[in-house]
């Protein structure tokens, strides 16, 4: 099923999950996807590493699973940096033998590891390319603060226009602190004419190395409550997840009740945190979406 189907009548709620390093075991992720699958997410979107194709073929595994073991649909990460044409639609055939509809278009990051290869060198050339080449739903990121690249925030949504011009049928934002950032993009958004639907990331913050590397890798602001409780609960880790799973849920359900077209969650690969947040919105994410 393709996900962009889902958003008519509700709020979407789904998750994101990673393939384990190499030096652990697969079955981490099936035990963490066992779990998750309690939750009954709309779908999970599996990312691809940085390199592209070094675990490609675990993603496209794990989206398979997702969805034919565990009855959920899925979303498979696709990284245009690191692929040529020839070998994009070698994946995208693999892809569709899978089973997968669903695919989340990404330039990627650049690895210093791994030399970038020209074909892709933007999210809408990519774009452009799957839909010229499969049957497929296709996903992409924005950024409501702005791309870390994009000298502007008005340079970025032009971006993304063309994206969404290039066939993109629906979007999932980098993750924020401050739901107002997110809601003053939605209306650029809108005024740009970006009407397909935005699903808005979420990331539980558990503990300060984790806050420090998310600021550095995509520049998002920390609002002063935030940093309160930074500042209060460094030292005490227990009480700093706990904190910051409350923070997401304070969140989620200010965004549920202006009415977002969708949660998206990134668990880290931790059931324990999905599970809190889950339990905690399931009633709120049950109520239908008023009309505006």
């Amino acid at each position: 099923m393709k996900t962009n189907l889902l958003f008519n009548k509700k709020t979407v709620f789904s998750f994101e999950v990673f393939p384990p390093k190499k030096t652990s075991p697969l079955e981490t992720i099936y035990s963490t996807l066992r779990e998750l699958g309690y939750f009954k997410p709309d779908f999970i979107s599996v990312t691809y590493g940085a390199g592209g194709s070094l675990n490609g073929q675990t993603t496209i595994d794990i989206a398979h699973s997702v969805k034919h073991t565990y009855g959920i649909e899925s979303v498979a990460h696709l990284p245009g940096i690191n692929f040529d044409k020839a070998e994009m639609q070698k994946i995208l055939h693999d892809l569709k033998c899978a089973g997968i509809d669903n695919v989340l278009a990404l330039r990627g990051d650049i690895s210093p590891n791994v030399p970038p290869k020209d074909d892709f060198r933007y999210a809408s050339e990519l774009v452009t390319f799957i839909k010229e080449n499969g049957d497929f739903n296709v996903i992409g990121a924005c950024y409501p603060e702005g791309h870390l690249e994009a000298s502007t925030l008005k340079q970025d949504l032009i971006h993304l226009k063309e994206k969404v011009n290039a066939g993109t049928d629906q979007l999932i934002s980098q993750l924020f602190f401050d739901n107002d950032y997110f809601y003053a993009f939605l209306d650029k958004a809108h005024d740009m004419g970006i009407n397909v639907p935005i699903e808005a990331g979420i990331m539980p913050v558990t503990n300060k190395n984790q806050i420090e590397r998310m600021v550095s890798m995509c520049g998002v602001n920390l609002p002063k409550k935030f940093k309160q409780m930074m500042e209060k609960y460094e030292h005490h880790p227990d009480a700093f997840r706990d904190a910051g799973i409350a923070y997401a849920i304070d969140q989620i359900v200010d965004l549920v009740s202006q009415n977002v077209d969708g949660i998206h969650l990134y668990t880290m690969n931790n059931s324990y945190i999905a599970r809190r947040i889950s339990e905690a919105v399931a009633t709120l994410l049950a109520v239908p979406k008023t009309k505006q």
